[in-house]
């Protein structure tokens, strides 16, 4: 069965490999905190079901409790070392399999490996916790080797530490108008996809949520994250395809066989 990459919105994912279903980052919500979905439905029902759910870091738009809340008993979650002291909620998930995870470590879920690699991010649960996690990114391996990003900058070591990839799923915006360091936007994504150099690229993480009372300020950074990716890609790694989807649009990439 070839492999399929459902895009839902903001960093939420679904890899289809090997049988089976890799949900990341789940946010089923119409508003977090400041933050409105703007563009594209909530996810239905059908976008729940997964074998296992990844998440990248602690920040409350991609460890969402109440979303996490709505998976089927026996799902399993793969969470960054630390996570369950630092978000207490997670303990009262009791009906899923939660594993803490930091890079290095592979879990195998079926015909699946996954490995969790590092991420240049802050992994605290902000604005309140000393805590700190980790913040991963994670590669799928079954018949293909899928990267999601997670949220990140890049660093130095990025192309050793995820490995030869065939696609990668990159953050290119945000929720905001401005990212800092420890983000990925579209020219630092470009950036990332030619020292990866995967056969096929998918730009996540923009284009969905968007601050109360900022409809007016600087709209376009809403829209253009990922257009922009594409024009940028094709001068820095015109050999990667890279496929601009929709909410909720899928698209089965090439892999090396």
């Amino acid at each position: 069965m070839p492999v399929e990459i459902t895009w839902w919105g903001h960093a939420t994912c679904t890899v289809a490999d090997s049988d089976v279903r890799v949900l990341t980052d789940p946010l089923f919500a119409r508003r977090l905190a400041h933050l409105r979905r703007r563009r594209g439905a909530v996810p239905p029902s059908r976008a729940r079901h997964a074998d296992v759910v990844l998440v990248s870091h602690l920040h409350a738009d991609h460890l969402h409790v109440p979303s996490l809340a709505t998976l089927a008993p026996g799902t399993r979650l793969l969470v960054p070392r630390g996570a369950p002291r630092a978000v207490p909620g997670l303990r009262r998930l009791g009906h899923l399999q939660v594993r803490e995870v930091e890079p290095g470590d592979e879990t195998v879920i079926g015909g699946l490996v996954i490995r969790a690699v590092p991420a240049w991010h802050d992994g605290r649960r902000l604005p309140v916790g000393p805590h700190r996690s980790p913040a991963l990114g994670y590669v799928v391996e079954g018949e293909a080797r899928t990267y999601f990003a997670g949220d990140t900058g890049l660093f130095d070591s990025m192309a050793e530490e995820v490995g030869p990839v065939d696609v990668a799923l990159l953050p290119v915006g945000g929720w905001g108008p401005y990212l800092g360091e420890g983000h990925l936007d579209a020219s630092r994504a470009a950036q990332a996809l030619a020292r990866l150099a995967p056969r096929s690229a998918v730009p996540v993480h923009y284009g969905t949520y968007w601050p109360i009372g900022m409809d007016a300020v600087r709209p376009h950074e809403f829209h253009a994250p990922g257009e922009e990716f594409v024009r940028l890609a094709s001068g820095v790694a015109p050999e990667v395809a890279v496929h601009l989807l929709g909410h909720g649009e899928s698209v089965r990439p090439e892999v090396a066989r």
